[in-house]
């Protein structure tokens, strides 16, 4: 069960955290979670390229380590990272100091002052000790890793839910190859031919 468009009510419980950004202007804030991996990034970086936009990839610490040319690859292109932990982590099943010290991990291959919670739950304690992040969440989940929809669903998701400072979750991961690779091409020339820019976080 997931929301793909988050609810006011959900925020409103977590006020501290980045839902979306300001929705005076035309952007849309493109995320990509649990990469890098040469089998799909570099695939995700040619798309930004052709429509020339920005993204934040919110990458996993192991695979960074297990693939630091395709992070390189992420950083030379001018894209935004974020800390994804070091393991991909459920902060609900976790206990604080391993989830803070797996975060503080990913820190040691990934240098940025963002951070997204895997699967978007983390709790107020483990926030407390996060002073020095900003906990970047979404205002459009496009369930690109959900088997249960077809590719134009998760393209129908994207399309329907964000407007002006939407912050919006793609996966550049093997669980969401289907979709992503029908979707986020199309998604792409839609936005731009609508006139949004693409922002970073």
């Amino acid at each position: 069960m997931y929301f793909v468009k988050t609810p006011w009510f959900i925020k409103s419980l977590y006020p501290t955290l980045i839902w979306n950004k300001a929705r005076q202007e035309k952007t849309i804030y493109l995320t990509f979670d649990d990469g890098p991996i040469p089998e799909i990034t570099p695939w995700v970086l040619e798309q930004l390229d052709k429509h020339q936009a920005k993204a934040t990839f919110f990458c996993i610490g192991d695979n960074v380590a297990k693939h630091p040319e395709v992070y390189q690859q992420v950083v030379a292109a001018g894209h935004t990272v974020g800390n994804h932990t070091y393991n991909h982590l459920n902060g609900w099943h976790t206990s604080d100091n391993v989830y803070i010290e797996n975060i503080q991990k990913c820190a040691e291959n990934v240098t940025s002052k963002l951070f997204r919670p895997p699967y978007g739950r983390i709790t107020k304690q483990q926030i407390s000790k996060l002073p020095n992040y900003q906990i970047i969440m979404w205002d459009v989940l496009t369930g690109d890793f959900d088997h249960s929809i077809t590719p134009m669903q998760c393209l129908h998701h994207a399309l329907k839910h964000a407007e002006n400072g939407s912050i919006v979750v793609f996966h550049d991961s093997l669980k969401a190859e289907k979709n992503l690779r029908y979707a986020l091409p199309i998604a792409l020339s839609y936005w731009k031919e609508k006139g949004f820019s693409f922002g970073l976080l």
